[in-house]
Order: structure tokens, then C-alpha cells, then sequence
């Protein structure tokens, strides 16, 4: 029903990968592992997608990367309908390829899952992931085995307690300041640790007095 709406097998999954991943920007061939699909189908469809506005793309690296549009007069609709847990495959009713990164039934005690770093092409916070809640380092260190193994990279991760968490905000942290300054993914907030960054002020536009 969803292909049927959207018109592409293809798109759908497309737009599901970015809605559920945010702030993330992947390159083609990461594209087509990440949602089963042929390449030239997928650049087909990305070219769509930009030609509409709702993704981004830009060069890094000698590598075309490829972003959801968060400035999208329509972001937040298609958030609504792809931004949730990950359909049943895009139209085939079986469950999806990998598309997001946010499966977290593996891990437990968790209250923050915040992805960044090499996951969202912003070094400054030195890790690309931090896990606050009860959790184990056992824990934590099996999830990122798995989120590597999906993601194909090695990642740097920090685990600390709720309460180290918001003891280090409430100190204003340099560590913890550098995380949370820096693109992310927010995957999980359980407890609304991480307050969303305001909106900045659009500059006042000059006018010229009439004469």
C-alpha cells in the first residue's frame, strides 16, 4: 500500500533509511547495502528526492553523501509516517533490510542512545556514541559489536550512569559539552536528558526608508 502511494519499492525504502536516521548522511554504494537495492534504481530515486527538496547532498571526502532535509516544508509529516520503527518492507510485507540504525531491543537499562562522530560527519565530541542508563560495559560493548557490524566502522563509544550524565550537564563538562554541541542522531531519550538545541534568530532584514 505504502509502494502503491509513493509510487517506488525503492523510494519507500529510501525514505524510510532517512526519516528514521536524521542528521545522518550516507554515500550511494552505503545506500544500496543498507536497503537492498540495485544502485542505478537508487541514484534514480535520490535525484527525485533532491529535485524535490526533501534530501541534501554535498561532497566530503571525494564522496557524495546524501541527508535528509530537515528544512522541508513537509519534514514533519513524512516524519510521521516514516520516521517511526521501520516498516515491513517497504511493500513486501516481510521485515525490512538494514534501514536504521535504531534497533536497541538488544541492549537494556539504556535512557540515552545518542549517535555522532563518524556516524554523522562531526568529529568535535571525539566519540560516535554515547550510552547513558543502568547498563553494563558488557552491555554496551556487545550493541556497538553490532551497530559496527552494521555500520561497517569501528566506533569510539562512552558509557556513563543517568546520574553521572546529568551531573556532568549540570557542571557544564567540557567532555559532555562537546558531545551534545556536535551533530547528532538522538536514538532513544527516555527521560528528556537532552534538552533540543533553540531555533536560531533569523537576522532582522533591513528596509529602506522611504524618501
Amino acid at each position: 500500500m505504502i509502494e502503491q502511494l509513493f509510487g517506488s519499492k525503492t523510494r519507500v525504502k529510501l525514505l524510510q533509511m532517512f526519516y528514521t536516521n536524521p542528521n545522518r548522511s550516507f554515500y550511494v554504494r552505503e545506500i544500496t547495502r543498507k536497503i537492498d537495492e540495485q544502485i542505478n534504481s537508487v541514484r534514480r530515486e535520490l535525484a527525485n528526492l533532491i529535485s524535490i527538496g526533501i534530501v541534501t547532498s554535498d561532497t566530503s571526502n571525494n564522496k557524495l553523501y546524501y541527508e535528509v532535509s530537515q528544512t522541508y516544508e513537509y519534514y514533519e509529516p513524512l516524519k510521521a509516517i516514516f520516521g517511526g520503527v521501520p516498516m515491513a518492507a517497504a511493500a513486501e510485507g516481510e521485515e525490512s533490510a538494514e534501514v536504521s540504525s535504531q534497533d536497541t531491543s538488544g541492549v537494556r537499562g539504556v535512557d540515552l542512545l545518542l549517535l555522532t562522530g563518524v556516524l554523522t560527519r562531526d568529529d568535535r565530541s571525539g566519540i560516535d556514541v554515547l550510552l547513558v542508563g543502568s547498563l553494563s560495559q558488557s552491555q554496551a560493548a556487545k550493541y556497538i559489536v553490532e551497530l559496527e557490524s552494521k555500520e561497517s566502522k569501528e566506533l569510539r563509544y562512552a558509557v556513563m550512569t543517568t546520574d553521572e550524565f546529568m551531573y556532568r550537564q549540570k557542571i557544564h563538562d567540557k567532555f559532555l559539552s562537546l558531545v551534545l554541541e556536535a551533530k547528532s542522531q538522538v536514538v532513544m531519550d527516555k527521560n528528556y536528558l537532552v534538552q533540543a538545541k533553540p531555533a536560531a534568530k533569523p537576522k532582522p532584514t533591513k528596509t529602506k526608508e522611504k524618501e
